[in-house]
C-alpha cells in the first residue's frame, strides 16, 4: 500500500488544492480504496464505489444513534466545541433514520417540484437585477455581486428572514462551514463555535417572533409542525434552518464562480454557449461535474464492509472523493474535457441515497438563471485578473472573480 508521503493527494498543499484532478487520477490507478494516514481515513476515488457507498446503509453520517463514542472507538468532541456540534448534529444531513426521515419528510414539502417552480420567476428577476447592476458598474466581483446574493436572498426569503438581517448570514455560514474541512485549526473551530452561538441565538428569537405572528415562510411551517405534535424540537428547527441556509447557498455560490472560471479557461466552450443558450441546462450539469463544489463527503463505517478485498472495520471513516468520481474515465468519456453538450452525465455533485441534496432542483434553477442573465446582459463578460483559489479543499471555491463587461 502506498504511503501518504508517496501520494500527490495532499489537502493542505496549495498546488494540490488549486488542481486536485491529476492526483485523483493517481489515486484511481492505485486501487479502489486507499488508507490515508494523516487523517486516518479510507479514500474512495472511483465513481462506481462512491455511488454505491452513498446508498449503503452500513455507513452513516453519524454513529450516535447506535453507539456511544467509547463503543465506537472514538473520542467525544472537545467540550469547548459543543455549540457547533449541538447545532450540526441536529440537522438532517448529520442524522440517520428515524430522525432523518422525520425531518426530511417535513422539509421536503418546501422543496416539491411545484413549490420550487413557483420560485422561478422570483429567481430569474433577482438574477437579472443583480447582473444589470454589475453591467451598469462596468464590472466587479462576480462572487460578491451576483453569485453570493442570489442564493442567499432566495433561501432567506423561503425561511422568512427579514431583508435587514441577511447581511450577517453569509459570514456566519462561512465560519460554520470551516469545520467541514479536514483537521480544522483551533482558530477555525473558535470562529465556528462563535457563529453557531450567534446564529442559533438569532434563530431562537426569530422562532419566538413567528410563534406570535406566523407567516407563510418555512420557519412558520416548522413551528406549526412542532406545535401540532412532538415532531420537531426547537433545536431541530434551528439546526434545520441553519443547514438549509448553508447548504442552500454554499454549493451554488461556488458552482457559479468555479463554473465561470472554467468557461473563461475554455474559450471554445464559452463561445458555443454564447452562440446557443439552449445549452444552459446541460452546461449547468457539466460545470457541476467538471469542477465539483464539494470535493469530499465523509461517512462512518457502522458495520464492517469490504472493498476490493480490503476489510474496513466498524469505527473507520470513509472519505468519498466526489471530485475524483466526477472525473472517472470509466463513467465519463474524456473526463478532463469541458463538454457542455455531454448528454450522459451521472455526476454525483448532489450526492445520492437518503442524503441526496434536497435543494438540488432549486440550485439548478438558480445556476441556470444567473448563467442566462450573464449571457444575455453581459455578452462580453471576461476576467479582469486571475482569481485566487480559497485554501479550503473540501468546499472548493474562489476568493473572488473580478470581471469586466
Amino acid at each position: 500500500m502506498a504511503a501518504a508521503s508517496d501520494l500527490a493527494f495532499d489537502p493542505w498543499d496549495a498546488a494540490f488544492v488549486a488542481d486536485p484532478y491529476p492526483a485523483y487520477a493517481e489515486l484511481r490507478a492505485l486501487g479502489r480504496v486507499i488508507h490515508y494516514e494523516p487523517t486516518d481515513q479510507w479514500l474512495v476515488p472511483h465513481h462506481a464505489d462512491v455511488s454505491a457507498l452513498l446508498r449503503d446503509r452500513r455507513l452513516g453520517r453519524t454513529y450516535q444513534h447506535r453507539f456511544t463514542h467509547e463503543e465506537f472507538g472514538r473520542s467525544a468532541p472537545a467540550p469547548e466545541h459543543e455549540p457547533f456540534h449541538t447545532l450540526n448534529d441536529h440537522g438532517m444531513l448529520d442524522l440517520e433514520p428515524p430522525d432523518h426521515t422525520r425531518i426530511r419528510r417535513l422539509v421536503s414539502k418546501a422543496f416539491t417540484p411545484r413549490t420550487v417552480e413557483r420560485l422561478k420567476p422570483y429567481v430569474e428577476r433577482l438574477a437579472g437585477e443583480l447582473v444589470s447592476a454589475l453591467v451598469e458598474a462596468g464590472g466587479g466581483d462576480l462572487l460578491t455581486d451576483v453569485a453570493e446574493p442570489l442564493p442567499v436572498a432566495v433561501i432567506a426569503e423561503m425561511l422568512g428572514i427579514p431583508e435587514s438581517d441577511r447581511a450577517q448570514l453569509r459570514p456566519w455560514s462561512a465560519d460554520i462551514c470551516g469545520m467541514y474541512e479536514l483537521s480544522p485549526s483551533q482558530d477555525t473551530a473558535a470562529r465556528a463555535v462563535r457563529a453557531s452561538v450567534e446564529f442559533s441565538g438569532y434563530l431562537r428569537e426569530l422562532i419566538a417572533a413567528r410563534r406570535k405572528e406566523p407567516g407563510e415562510d418555512l420557519i412558520s411551517g416548522l413551528i406549526a409542525a412542532h406545535d401540532e405534535g412532538d415532531r420537531l424540537t426547537e433545536q431541530e428547527m434551528i439546526s434545520t434552518a441553519v443547514l438549509l441556509l448553508n447548504a442552500g447557498h454554499e454549493a451554488t455560490v461556488n458552482a457559479t464562480v468555479n463554473g465561470w472560471w472554467a468557461l473563461f479557461r475554455n474559450p471554445g466552450a464559452l463561445a458555443a454557449l454564447r452562440a446557443d443558450h439552449t445549452l444552459i441546462p446541460s452546461a449547468v450539469e457539466e460545470l457541476m461535474r467538471y469542477d465539483t463544489p464539494l470535493q469530499l463527503f465523509e461517512r462512518w463505517v457502522l458495520d464492517e464492509i469490504e472493498i476490493d478485498g480490503q476489510v474496513i472495520p466498524r469505527g473507520a471513516e470513509i472519505a468519498m472523493l466526489f471530485g475524483s468520481a466526477n472525473h472517472d474515465p470509466a463513467v465519463f468519456a474524456a473526463p478532463d474535457r469541458l463538454d457542455l453538450t455531454r448528454a450522459d452525465n451521472p455526476h454525483i455533485s448532489f450526492s445520492a441515497g437518503i442524503h441526496y441534496c434536497i435543494g438540488a432542483p432549486l440550485a439548478r434553477i438558480e445556476l441556470a438563471a444567473s448563467m442566462a442573465a450573464l449571457l444575455e446582459r453581459a455578452p462580453t463578460l471576461s476576467p479582469a485578473a486571475e482569481p485566487k483559489q480559497k485554501p479550503n479543499f473540501v468546499i472548493r471555491g474562489l476568493d473572488g472573480l473580478n470581471v469586466t463587461v
